[in-house]
C-alpha cells in the first residue's frame, strides 16, 4: 500500500512532488516541470542493475532508476528511459539530488523523553566519534 501525497500525519511519505528547474520539452514544445518521484524500493535498485544497458554503461543506472521512480511528469503520459534521456543536464542532476535525498535516511535524531520527568527533546542516536555527548 502507497501512501501518496496526502498521507496521514506520522504516516509514511512514499511520493514526494517537484518542480524541475528547466523542465522536460516534449515533441510539441511544451515544457513540464511539475511532478512526482516516488521512494524506491529493493526490486527498483536491484532490477536496474542487472539491466544489460548498466552493463555496458554503469552511468545509464540513473536513467533506469528514475524512469521507475518518476510517477508523473507534468502531462507526459509515460515515463520512459527515452523521456529521461531527453532531459536536460540541470533537470537530470536536480532528479539526481532528489533521488537520493529522498531514498537516504538524512538524518540519524530520534524524538526521546526523560522517564523522570517526562521532558522530550531529541538525540543524535548515532552519537558522536569520541562518544560523548
Amino acid at each position: 500500500m502507497t501512501q501518496g501525497l496526502t498521507a496521514p500525519p506520522g504516516a509514511l511519505r512514499t511520493e514526494y512532488p517537484f518542480v524541475l528547474p528547466r523542465g522536460f520539452v516534449d515533441e510539441r514544445g511544451v515544457a513540464h516541470r511539475e511532478g512526482v518521484m516516488r521512494l524506491a524500493t529493493a526490486r527498483d535498485e536491484i532490477t536496474t542493475q542487472t539491466d544489460p544497458r548498466v552493463r555496458q554503461n554503469p552511468a545509464y543506472l540513473t536513467v533506469l532508476l528514475l524512469e521507475r521512480t518518476l510517477v508523473r511528469l507534468g502531462s507526459v503520459p509515460v515515463v520512459d528511459a527515452l523521456v529521461v534521456e531527453c532531459l536536460f543536464a540541470s533537470d537530470l542532476a536536480f532528479l539526481q539530488d532528489l533521488y537520493r535525498r529522498i531514498n537516504q535516511d538524512g538524518h540519524t535524531e530520534a524524538d526521546v523523553a526523560c522517564p523522570a520527568c517526562g521532558h522530550e527533546f531529541g538525540v543524535d542516536v548515532a552519537g558522536d566519534a569520541s562518544g560523548e555527548r
